[in-house]
């Protein structure tokens, strides 16, 4: 059965009936049972729960102690090229904002990745736009092996591909991959994606279990919360972590929760996502998905991302730049997004320290790649 198929199994009216009727009976069977089903996972997300915020708290915080420990694994994007064919209505990288276009050489990808590593960074995302013209594979395949001399793990955030070349990439050295779908809700998807090849939902839907079936160990999912019903994007989100977590079970898999931020060309989002929003689906994700990780970016400001070290967090990204070359030469008018979290590493790491957790570099070493997790 493809995640589609399960999809299909729930339709969106179903589910926005389960999360917006939800009564408070069946909410507090939810809160503490010890495995969850997919509608105790709606229930959970419904704006009813959230009088059950604390508790949700609570429990996510326990959870995720008892699996994770008191650790957050640290990490840092490279942004390698900002070219897009795409026109997502929401991204900076749109084909038709006017912005600086820029791919970055070889020699300036090492710059990049000499100014990472040497504040204690050994977890890197490399992030493309859309434009294979632009930025070839080849090329990405000579950024991972560059990178994979400096970090030891190198995980990738690029076009979808197919399971051939994201073969050919963790023979290269990536282990990992991040692919939001933006939105699960696909009568909703084409409208945000009008043009190029990331309009294609179902080839979008499928990359991430092409990438676990070719041996990456690292998974990471994600929906943009604010282009459609936050609640219900994350349900679908949910559901996907789980497919993979039992198809795939030697893949880790983590999601994200990111909020849009601001971009060039100005979307403004139909829905707004409050902190307690946030707080409470990251919680709902959690008492549902006991072994999946929750990567907090910079999009979040400094105070709630502080929370969230106690709150569910187990992946955060530190001294990010989100436009390529950012490192060595700033050009915030070429950046995906904003970011809220200014802080350099060393001075996030610092307040993790101090609110009793262990800020980890690094857990995955160079001698278990070429192994095919998907055996």
């Amino acid at each position: 059965m493809s995640f589609y198929e399960v999809i299909k199994e729930y339709p969106y009216d179903y589910v926005k009936d389960l999360i917006y009727n939800a009564d408070e009976n069946k909410i507090k069977n939810a809160l503490y049972k010890e495995r969850l089903t997919a509608k105790d996972l709606a229930y959970l997300l419904s704006p009813k729960a959230e009088i059950y915020l604390e508790e949700m708290a609570e429990i996510s915080h326990n959870i995720t102690c008892q699996r994770f420990g008191k650790t957050i694994r640290i990490y840092a994007p490279i942004y390698l090229s900002n070219y897009c064919t795409n026109s997502c209505i929401y991204c900076g990288f749109n084909r038709k904002n006017s912005i600086p276009r820029v791919a970055l050489t070889l020699d300036e990808i090492r710059k990049e990745a000499e100014i990472v590593a040497s504040h204690g960074i050994k977890n890197v995302i490399l992030v493309t736009g859309d434009n294979m013209k632009k930025f070839s594979f080849d090329m990405l395949m000579q950024s991972v092996k560059l990178c994979a001399e400096y970090f030891p793990l190198v995980s990738i955030e690029v076009p979808s591909l197919t399971f051939k070349q994201y073969e050919e990439l963790h023979n290269a050295g990536a282990d990992g991959l991040t692919m939001f779908q933006e939105t699960y809700i696909e009568s909703l998807y084409p409208s945000f994606h009008p043009a190029g090849p990331k309009s294609d939902y179902l080839y979008r839907l499928d990359t991430p279990e092409r990438a676990a079936a070719a041996g990456m160990r690292f998974i990471g999912l994600g929906a943009l919360l604010g282009l459609a019903d936050y609640r219900i994007d994350t349900f679908y989100m949910c559901l996907h972590a789980e497919y993979l977590s039992k198809k795939y079970w030697r893949s880790l898999i983590s999601s994200s929760f990111p909020r849009i931020r601001h971009a060039a060309g100005e979307y403004k989002p139909e829905y707004n996502v409050t902190d307690r929003n946030l707080l409470q689906l990251i919680f709902a994700y959690r008492i549902f998905l006991h072994d999946a990780g929750v990567n907090i970016s910079t999009r979040e400001p400094a105070s709630l991302r502080d929370k969230l070290v106690y709150l569910g967090a187990t992946i955060m990204s530190a001294g990010s730049k989100t436009e390529p070359g950012g490192y060595s030469a700033a050009q915030d008018d070429a950046a995906q997004f904003s970011i809220e979290d200014n802080r350099s590493v060393e001075e996030f790491c610092s307040t993790i320290k101090k609110l009793g957790f262990d800020p980890v570099f690094k857990d995955w070493d160079n001698s278990m790649q070429g192994i095919n997790f998907a055996k």
